[in-house]
């Protein structure tokens, strides 16, 4: 039997995209087919470089071509990450804009911020990260770029290019160590100019933008300038954080931005001796939190000694080093590609369509 194009593609139409819920030729992941004889080469489009089912996605599409009688299917994949359907005026280059909130302080929003920024790009994707932490910005400590100022273009600045991302940062603009003794309205102008205003934003896949903690100016400032793709809350497991995470979601909610899932920081500690695992903080109460919310929850990271190292070193991809930090990576990875799909998952919904947070 010598099959045709119209004979596979009606084969793909039967293979879903496991997190999506749709066929792929629907979604139009399906960019080209070839058959030769019994032989057929499908394209398929994935709609992130950091897609957690790829393997999946391979092995449906190999079986189904299988079944209606091609002897060999080769499967060659691409990327193009999509955001929301509606353009935007604000910043029309970046297609997904994702805050990274918590309720309270302490929680590691920030080394999660940093190291959703660097994983995503680590699969290709072309990722920004902004520093909106004004009162107590990280990030010239967390990426190394301590004393260093941006690049100037005319009257614009131009984000630090390290680890793969850009980044930009009101620590690189103000003297060390200096407090920033600002009234709310500063604060929230400061946030504005460098998001917006002055910034030189290349075009980007994902800006990911490192909120202060609390619910205060510069939270709303954000969404009240960006149709957010969505925001991740921080949290660790005890029950104070936890109460606060819940605030941090509903006020998420209140304004209109979907909550693309929480992250349990700090969930326990491996001791590097014994490899016994202790839950200092209550582990698992950021899962139960996001159940009880119906959010996604896209995984905890426990207490490694590496991942303080390598934040105070300013040296992120190291997080990242198969070698040296399998289990770490493995970890940071999972968190990674759980966001990458719940962003996809989020842009196929129409805007308006809310969740439930009770």
């Amino acid at each position: 039997m010598v099959l045709n194009h119209d004979q596979v593609m009606a084969a793909l139409r039967t293979v879903k995209d496991p997190e999506l819920h749709k066929d792929l030729v629907s979604l139009n992941m399906v960019k080209d087919v070839k058959v030769a004889a019994n032989r057929v080469d499908v394209h398929v489009e994935l709609t992130t470089p950091a897609c957690p089912l790829k393997a999946t996605i391979q092995k449906d599409v190999e079986q189904a071509v299988k079944r209606i009688g091609a002897a060999e299917v080769r499967v060659r994949f691409s990327a193009a990450t999509r955001g929301p359907e509606q353009p935007k005026e604000v910043l029309p280059q970046v297609k997904n804009v994702i805050a990274v909130g918590a309720g309270k302080g302490g929680v590691g929003k920030s080394t999660v911020a940093v190291n959703l920024a660097v994983g995503l790009a680590r699969h290709g994707a072309a990722v920004g990260l902004m520093d909106g932490d004004i009162y107590g910005p990280s990030m010239p400590t967390m990426l190394g770029i301590k004393g260093q100022l941006p690049g100037m273009r005319g009257n614009k600045l131009v984000p630090h290019f390290v680890h793969g991302i850009h980044a930009v940062t009101i620590g690189s603009l103000v003297e060390e160590d200096k407090p920033l003794i600002w009234r709310g309205p500063m604060a929230h102008g400061a946030f504005k100019q460098l998001l917006v205003d002055n910034t030189e934003w290349p075009a980007l896949d994902y800006l990911v933008v490192d909120l202060p903690p609390g619910t205060g100016d510069v939270p709303l400032t954000l969404c009240q300038l960006l149709p957010l793709t969505g925001a991740v809350i921080v949290a660790t497991p005890q029950q104070v954080a936890l109460d606060d995470c819940i605030r941090a979601a509903h006020m998420f909610q209140q304004l209109e931005v979907p909550v693309l899932g929480i992250v349990e920081n700090m969930s326990y500690y491996v001791d590097p001796a014994t490899g016994v695992e202790h839950d200092l903080f209550g582990r698992g109460g950021a899962e139960q939190a996001a159940q009880r919310l119906g959010l996604a929850f896209l995984g905890a990271i426990p207490m490694y000694p590496d991942l303080r190292i390598n934040s105070d070193a300013g040296t992120p991809l190291a997080n990242f080093d198969e070698e040296k930090n399998a289990k770490l990576k493995g970890v940071l990875e999972a968190v990674v590609q759980n966001l990458a799909a719940q962003v996809s998952i989020r842009n196929l919904r129409p805007r308006g369509v809310k969740l439930n947070i009770v």
